[in-house]
């Protein structure tokens, strides 16, 4: 268990896609096997400067994502380390099949990175919107499912993939997110939650992952200034969940609020309460998106107006203890 990190808004300009390029260009400098493929989204994907970089490490596809997965899974095959970069909307549908047969089925060391994950497309809307992909990639057996949660975790997480050999989908936001660790202080465990809670005991257990955990440390925040106790899992491991901790929080907190940029059906919320139900009954709340188009605006006036910040997650956690 960790302590409640110190929040500030320091402004961090740099969103998690890029913190993915920088630490593939440092392990692609002494290490040929690390490539990259993009769906002619480099730009979005901050990759540029690995391209520029490393050209002969270097796969541009174009708009073409079903052959993105079946190259980047073919050249793991080949003994490299693929890392394939798409929108995260167009690469958990339309290269569904791909991901399940040449990736998760096959057993290569791929890594899909989801980009502009959840609602970080904006006003573009549904069509580019990621509100499924969570369900739809943790339902494939041997996949993977990663929502890290700021620039320093991202980064370790790429680090832990690059040394393992084992098939992974990384969904991460389009823009910059307000830290939450620190270059020197970033717990992190390969498929482990990470507990942040300033009590031993505490009333409510918020489980969080990607862009949720910050809000859910400022609600966390909230309910301790009126004398609630609350503990913050961010659960950037969403598969394979980290089913130890789930069930220690439920077995400690009087109830449970789950948070996540998704969908309200198959995302971490129905694989928390499914786990709580089966083992240790506790009320549990899946505070997500509704099962419809989302309102058009930018991800704050997105999560501002379904509840999905820090007075939203402290009122749900209120509620679910009335």
């Amino acid at each position: 268990m960790h302590k409640l990190p110190e929040l500030n808004s320091a402004g961090n300009k740099i969103p998690n896609r890029q913190a993915i390029c920088d630490t593939l260009m440092t392990a692609a400098a002494s290490d040929r096997d690390v490539v990259a493929l993009c769906s002619d989204s480099r730009g979005s994907a901050s990759m540029a400067p690995f391209f520029q970089a490393f050209p002969a490490q270097s796969v541009e596809v174009g708009i073409a994502e079903q052959n993105l997965v079946s190259i980047a899974a073919g050249l793991a095959k080949c003994g490299k380390k693929s890392f394939a970069f798409s929108p995260a909307c167009f690469l958990s549908t339309r290269s569904y099949e791909q991901a399940k047969i040449d990736c998760a089925y096959s057993d290569t060391n791929t890594t899909l990175i989801g980009i502009s994950g959840g609602v970080s497309y904006g006003a573009l809307g549904m069509s580019h919107h990621s509100a499924q992909d969570i369900a739809a990639m943790s339902a494939i057996p041997n996949m993977r499912v990663y929502l890290p949660s700021d620039r320093h975790q991202t980064k370790l997480l790429i680090e832990s993939l690059l040394r393992d050999r084992k098939t992974a989908y990384v969904r991460v936001g389009r823009n910059p997110v307000e830290d939450i660790y620190s270059a020197d202080d970033c717990p992190f465990e390969m498929n482990k939650a990470t507990v942040l809670c300033d009590d031993e005991e505490f009333d409510v257990a918020i489980i969080a992952c990607g862009e949720m955990v910050r809000p859910s440390i400022e609600a966390a925040k909230l309910l301790q200034a009126e004398g609630i106790t609350a503990a913050v899992l961010d659960m950037y491991c969403v598969k394979p969940l980290d089913t130890e901790a789930v069930l220690w929080a439920a077995q400690t907190a009087k109830g449970i609020v789950t948070v996540e940029e998704h969908a309200p059906f198959g995302g971490l919320g129905s694989m928390v309460s499914q786990l709580v139900s089966t083992y240790c009954p506790r009320r549990v709340f899946n505070l997500a998106l509704p099962d419809a188009p989302v309102i058009t605006g930018t991800s704050p006036e997105v999560f501002d107006y379904y509840g999905l910040n820090a007075d939203g997650i402290a009122a749900h956690a209120k509620w679910i203890l009335k």
